[in-house]
């Protein structure tokens, strides 16, 4: 038993290593963001730039998640670079309790100790500070006299607000704000930023954070409230870079150089006004403000991306079919590997635990602990594992340990419930217990193991779409750039194929179970 264990533990990991490659070629570059639009065009613009003025292969990991999960991919060399704030970088990364001071020596300070701590350097500013900013209905605005954040503590019990995720959770964000402010509102709530305008343009809320270079900004009818007490630290937006990426590639900041101060703030919410509402390709509009500054000319090698909006649905659906293919490609492959290692280690170990109930008891109860876990929370676990990283590999380990239960506990008591008196039968006939396992308990307990493989697969079908938010692709990439954008055909070309392949993994997995059913 213990050389077939060891069997199937090698084939787990040598398909763990087919989901991505462990290092990356010398002559690649890699390019990160975060999930919100502005991060996403500025990423596209430093990629397209590189390959437009460089021999370097540029790779996209684009809208990896929240600050600290890209920060984390830089320090770890899984990304070479990626934009930032200034503001950020002082108050979640360095951690810096006293207020940021003016913008050049907060730039300054956090290039310095960037440097210094994490081998990462930041290049020239692009030219905007995209700070947070608190906005509110203009009508209510008007109606309550309000002009500063200062004045929210006149009518505190009067408004209701709701704050992005992220805001709702920094220092530099909310609790930070209503301890600077002494603020006390009667509604809070958190909620994705994008989902939020809408809420505030139906007027379910009445206060949300916004950027100071929000593209939304420019469609709906709202005021953005003075920081009269000087507490949003300034957020200079730059290139991030690894020191080491430098010195293999020392060109590059040169080259990336050229986009500084090419983007005041009036330019930059103009480019996310493209995106977010007139429904243009992230890579499109990078593209465009490249041409329009000089940067590459016309017929640069700068990658079209995929329409995000415009013209019917009906050409949305066409126009998207190539996408969706390869996001099912990539779903299928995330949900495949994840199933057959957990078929590969739990079924001998569901049918090893029934000679053994008190290690049955344990090793159930900590796979039962591990569905406990929040997916998110689960990804983000594997994610400082060097071996995994931001890859592929973290997505296939987090849903392997999430299927492992039904599959464990299902082919355990499979095989524990087969009739004793059938057992002794075949034990009278002269069969030993390898022939009594092999031909009587495990075909008998097939339509209970299959039913935990097929519970198995249809979890991890769902939980894979969380794995756009490491990058590592699926059906989640739309619904994760739909929630960002308030767009809901994308959210929905995510959903439906999730949930038709859902459907027709079970299916599948059904005409198994059929075939390997004694009956037949």
């Amino acid at each position: 038993m213990r050389s077939t264990l060891q069997l199937f533990l090698s084939a787990a990991i040598l398909i763990l290593i087919a989901g991505s490659s462990f290092s990356q070629e010398s002559g690649t570059v890699t390019v990160g963001s975060k999930t919100f639009t502005e991060s996403r065009v500025l990423a596209e613009a430093i990629a397209q730039l590189i390959e437009a003025r460089t021999d370097l292969k540029v790779e996209r990991r684009i809208g990896l998640g929240g600050t600290m999960v890209v920060f984390s991919a830089l320090r770890e060399g899984e990304v070479d670079i990626y934009p930032d704030y200034t503001g950020t970088a002082w108050s979640v990364v360095l951690k810096r309790e006293e207020r940021a001071p003016d913008p050049l020596k907060t730039y300054l300070t956090v290039k310095r100790e960037f440097e210094e701590k994490y081998g990462i350097t930041w290049l020239d500013p692009f030219g905007f500070s995209n700070s947070y900013a608190v906005a509110v209905r203009t009508p209510v605005a008007k109606r309550l006299g309000l002009s500063t954040i200062s004045d929210l503590n006149n009518h505190a019990g009067e408004l209701s607000a709701g704050w992005s995720l992220e805001f709702l959770n920094r220092e530099d964000g909310l609790p930070g704000l209503m301890s600077h402010y002494g603020l006390s509102l009667s509604s809070s709530r958190g909620m994705e930023h994008g989902l939020a305008y809408e809420a505030i343009r139906s007027g379910e809320i009445d206060l949300i954070d916004a950027y100071t270079t929000d593209g939304k900004l420019l469609k709906y009818d709202l005021t953005l409230l003075e920081d009269d007490r000087r507490f949003f630290p300034p957020y200079e937006g730059a290139p991030l870079v690894r020191m080491a990426t430098l010195e293999r590639h020392p060109e590059l900041r040169g080259i990336l150089n050229e986009l500084a101060f090419k983007l005041p703030a009036e330019k930059m919410q103009r480019l996310n006004y493209e995106v977010e509402e007139k429904g243009r390709p992230f890579a499109d509009v990078a593209r465009s403000f490249l041409v329009d500054e000089g940067l590459i000319s016309e017929d640069g090698s700068a990658p079209k991306g995929e329409a995000i909006g415009g013209g019917s649905l009906g050409e949305f659906v066409v126009a998207r079919i190539p996408v969706t293919l390869r996001l099912i490609g990539e779903h299928l492959f995330l949900t495949g590997a994840a199933v057959l290692l957990a078929i590969l280690i739990a079924v001998p170990l569901g049918i090893y635990l029934t000679g053994n109930e008190k290690l049955s008891g344990w090793v159930i109860g900590m796979t039962g602990v591990i569905q406990t876990i929040p997916s998110l929370a689960l990804l983000a676990f594997m994610i400082p594992i060097p071996w995994l990283g931001l890859s592929m590999r973290s997505a296939i380990a987090a849903l392997f340990l999430y299927a492992l239960l039904p599959i464990v506990r299902n082919t355990f008591t499979g095989i524990s419930e087969v009739d004793a008196d059938l057992v002794e039968a075949a034990r009278g006939m002269g069969l030993e217990d390898r022939q009594i396992l092999r031909h009587v308990q495990i075909p008998l307990a097939v339509p209970t193991i299959m039913a935990g493989v097929r519970t198995a697969a249809v979890i991890s079908v769902g939980v894979a779409t969380l794995a756009a938010f490491i990058g590592a692709g699926g059906l989640g990439e739309p619904i994760l750039t739909g929630l960002e954008l308030n767009e809901p055909r994308l959210i929905m070309a995510g959903a439906v194929p999730a949930a038709l392949l859902a459907l027709a993994v079970d299916g599948s997995l059904g005409l198994v179970e059929r075939f390997l059913s004694p009956a037949r």
